[in-house]
């Protein structure tokens, strides 16, 4: 009899397959933060990409993250990968 796993919605689909993300997740090696804000850098250039001004796609996005402030969504969105 096959056993049914819960599966785990991979923020991640884009890059990594949900086995690896769940084996990852299973081994506590990933850092909910870096993902959310990958996802947030995401979102804001997908509004971007369809000429929504940056101050409305920010707004966009805090509608979905409410305990995040503007200027904190701006720092993530415009850091600088080291």
């Amino acid at each position: 009899m096959k056993t049914l796993k819960a599966k785990i919605d991979n923020p991640l689909s884009d890059l990594i397959s949900d086995d690896i993300f769940e084996l990852l997740d299973s081994h506590g090696l990933i850092d909910d933060k870096s993902v959310r804000d990958y996802q947030i850098r995401k979102k804001f250039k997908q509004l971007r990409a369809t000429k929504v001004s940056a101050g409305d796609a920010i707004d966009s996005i805090r509608e979905e993250y409410p305990y995040l402030q503007f200027d904190t969504i701006r720092k993530i969105v415009y850091q600088i990968s080291k």
